[in-house]
């Protein structure tokens, strides 16, 4: 019985992963290695993608940067990383230090909670003699009162993908383990 409990922990585990992997925005980048060169030589990703380089060369390469390094790459195959902080990413092949290149990682972009509402102030009306201040922009030159305009409703921010995966993790992980306490023991 135990393995069959094992069996749904790991399809459940299956169906998160594919989860992650459908729910999160990460895209893969395609990099080869050809005439003793990287093409292109500088590359903007997004935090959380991955970059594959491969070795179209006859001669071997490698992709050496400050917090990553790929093994030796004979022709044919490829390597790849996933970049999980923004910043700007040098590197070289070490057998051929004149290889340079350059991945430059931008930071996802998140939604900015919309302002909060601007309050209107009520127009009122004075005699022709008097001048009124109001809230109405300065090129507004009616004198009849002023509709109100709905301001946006402000909404709730969005949480990253991954604390909501990490959440559902955790969520399925808790309702394994008290499945498998609560069982009387068999043995």
């Amino acid at each position: 019985m135990k393995r069959g409990l094992a069996g749904v922990v790991l399809a459940a585990f299956a169906v998160l992963t594919f989860a992650v992997s459908t729910a999160s925005a990460a895209e893969t980048h395609q990099i080869p290695i050809a005439r003793y060169a990287y093409v292109p030589a500088t590359m903007t990703v997004h935090v959380g993608d991955v970059v594959t380089w491969t070795n179209k060369d006859e001669a071997s390469h490698d992709v050496a940067g400050g917090t990553f390094r790929s093994p030796m790459l004979a022709t044919g195959q490829s390597w790849s990383y996933t970049f999980t902080q923004p910043g700007t990413f040098d590197y070289i092949c070490s057998v051929h230090p004149d290889m340079r290149a350059q991945i430059v990682v931008l930071a996802h972009e998140t939604t900015a909670a919309p302002p909060p509402p601007v309050q209107q102030q009520p127009v009122v009306q004075q005699p022709a003699t008097t001048t009124t201040t109001t809230s109405v922009p300065p090129t507004t030159t009616s004198t009849s009162a002023v509709a109100a305009v709905a301001a946006p409703q402000p909404t709730s921010p969005a949480l990253p993908p991954m604390l909501l995966l990490a959440g559902l993790v955790a969520a399925v992980t808790t309702l394994c383990l008290l499945m498998i306490g609560s069982r009387p023991d068999r043995t």
